[in-house]
């Protein structure tokens, strides 16, 4: 395994929902920190994934970067002191731990709802976002290919990712659960994101009036013609707010929803909200109007049903998956320790071979020529194939660089080639 490879975490484990929308990273300033944060500290394999329950940046550094980071997104996000927030984070400096941990939270095990769907698709906008701004070297695209693949085994083997057991789908539950208490339960979900669409169609099939609404018209009408639901406008729609008896938001806009914009609903009606942004979409103050309702992400928990009871039982299968992909990627990772020596090694031995055919092939034939560059080929690539085999066994041994020195001291393969 590489060593440095850590990550800093943020989770809704330890810090509450009001700390997580504060440190929360949207994609403009994941963008900005990937672009400027080396300018504070060098790091390489960065990856910054955010999303309602956490907020975790992976690296790859000498030494532990955590206050840097920290302080960073505060200056970035306009805190004024920004160390008070450590207590909420949590460091893993090791990098074995580190990344089986990345394999964690991608495969959903860590997930405030067991296997979160979208959970993984949210790492893939992450690393893709680390890719483009050039910050993901060999061993964190060898990383996230392994963990893609290990997802793709999870899927097609075990029970893990079967029914809709995410925060969308708990949300579902909970809006079914609340509508039995209306005669006719008109529902409101608005922004269609990826928990919005999925909870659109988690919703689809329901009893009650489900209306969606959207700031994009194009996926507004994308959205309601996969789902078949009607829609309305999302001009104006907080003066509609009164009309529903149940409003889901994942509009990512802080107290998008406030106390003002609820007055026209009458003291004795019933109303249920449910907030799943980070930021927060509406404020916790609407709560002082009788009869009114709101759950946050925080207060979605997992239901209790078939599909997230599958999941549950199928975790130790999951968990052996993981831990099958991370032997797969030590064993590539120790190999890459061992690959500049094996390099070095194809070097020094194609020097030699260069050498004697340009003393021992003077005025020859070309065919003379030919076949003893082919034959002196075959007998160097004979003798490079004992140590590779050696390299790569003492590899999986832990005993890798006592033989990296022995071949280091029998071939010089640490000489300087400018004093010679």
């Amino acid at each position: 395994m590489k060593e440095g490879f850590k990550v800093l975490s943020l989770s809704y484990k330890k810090a509450p929902v009001e700390i997580r929308e504060i440190l929360s990273i949207d994609d403009t300033l994941a963008k900005v920190f990937l672009a400027e944060f080396n300018q504070i500290a060098e790091a390489n394999d960065l990856l910054i994934l955010s999303t309602c329950n956490r907020t975790e940046i992976y690296y790859s550094a000498d030494r532990d970067l955590s206050l840097e980071i920290i302080s960073f997104l505060g200056t970035k996000k306009g805190l004024n002191n920004p160390s008070q927030y450590l207590q909420y984070f949590d460091s893993i400096l090791h990098a074995d731990a580190a990344a089986e941990y990345l394999f964690r939270v991608s495969m959903g095990l860590e997930a405030q709802v067991v296997g979160d769907l979208q959970i993984i698709n949210q790492i893939k906008r992450a690393y893709q976002l680390s890719a483009d701004a050039h910050l993901a070297g060999p061993f964190l695209h060898r990383l996230m290919h392994t963990i893609f693949f290990a997802n793709k085994r999870v899927v097609q083997e075990t029970a893990f990712r079967d029914g809709a057991a995410s925060v969308s789908y708990a949300t579902a539950e909970l809006v079914k659960t609340l509508a039995q208490g209306f005669i006719d339960a008109k529902v409101l979900v608005m922004g269609l994101g990826e928990i919005g669409e999925d909870l659109a169609k988690n919703l689809a099939e329901t009893s009650f009036t489900v209306n969606l609404t959207n700031r994009t018209d194009e996926k507004l009408e994308e959205v309601a013609a996969n789902c078949g639901l009607p829609t309305i406008s999302f001009e104006g729609i907080k003066e509609h707010l009164s009309d529903f008896d149940i409003v889901i938001s994942s509009i990512p806009v802080k107290d998008f929803i406030d106390i003002q914009d609820l007055k026209t609903i009458p003291d004795n009606g019933l109303k249920y909200f449910i907030d799943l942004s980070i930021p927060r979409s509406i404020s916790p103050a609407i709560e002082a109007i009788t009869g009114v309702n709101l759950y946050n992400i925080d207060e979605i928990q997992d239901k209790t049903s078939q599909a997230v009871q599958k999941r549950i039982n199928a975790i130790p299968e999951v968990e052996a998956i993981v831990k099958e992909s991370m032997s797969e990627f030590n064993d590539w990772s120790r190999e890459m320790e061992v690959s500049p020596t094996i390099h070095k090694l194809k070097n020094a031995l194609e020097e030699i071979r260069q050498e004697e055919l340009k003393k021992h092939l003077k005025n020859v034939s070309p065919e003379i020529e030919a076949f003893a560059d082919k034959f002196s080929k075959s007998i160097t690539n004979k003798i490079m194939k004992l140590p590779v085999l050696q390299l790569k066994a003492a590899c999986q041994r832990g005993e890798a660089e006592t033989l990296i020195d022995v071949l280091n001291d029998l071939f010089n393969l640490e000489k300087d080639p400018v004093k010679e």
